[in-house]
């Protein structure tokens, strides 16, 4: 038998390849699916709407924050009062810390002194600072207090108030549990 040593004729080759053109269709099909979940998110009611009407009211009925005025987005200077309120209560800082000696844990406190919320304690002044910053957007304007304990070191607490009632104070509460936030009714020190 004889074999045939000519050329093999190779395969007719196809024109270009399919991986580009699939690419570009993929992505005009995934951005034009992303747009119509954006428009239809957008144009639905939002669930949410209903629960911050419902943090807001209670802060609104409450003695301690008083309604604002609401400024025209458009004005330029306004009546002098600043817009945005929790940046001062953000950045007073020799107001915000107050440094307080331990005192020791036998001591009744007296009848007559005011109840404070203490939402948390921490050895770090940077996680204060944040608990701080998230109850102002809150706005509640909290205050750190520095403790020292013996054989624990420095702490800083995170404390909002004083309050004249407990009323106020449960209302206050209420809030911060709405918001997952847990704090303990504490008497000044």
């Amino acid at each position: 038998m004889s074999r045939n040593t000519g050329s093999k004729s190779a395969a007719p080759r196809t024109r270009g390849s399919s991986l580009l053109p699939g690419i570009l269709i993929g992505m005009v099909i995934g951005a034009g699916m992303a747009a119509g979940l954006a428009w239809y998110i957008m144009k639905s009611p939002s669930p949410f709407m209903e629960k911050e009407r419902a943090v807001i009211k209670p802060l609104m009925e409450s003695e301690r924050l008083a309604p604002r005025e609401v400024l025209p987005a458009a004005s330029g200077v306004g009546d002098g009062k600043p817009r945005f309120e929790f940046y001062k209560v953000l950045t007073d800082k020799p107001d915000a810390t107050v440094a307080i000696p331990a005192k020791p844990a036998g001591k009744p406190p007296a009848a007559g002194e005011p109840d404070f919320l203490q939402a948390g304690s921490f050895s770090s002044a940077d996680d204060a600072e944040k608990l701080k910053a998230r109850l102002a957007l809150l706005g509640l304007e909290a205050h750190i207090q520095i403790a020292t304990i013996p054989d624990k070191g420095v702490w800083h607490r995170v404390r909002l108030g004083p309050y004249k009632n407990a009323d106020e104070m449960s209302n206050v509460r209420a809030l911060l549990k709405q918001n997952h936030l847990d704090a303990t009714p504490v008497r000044a020190q």
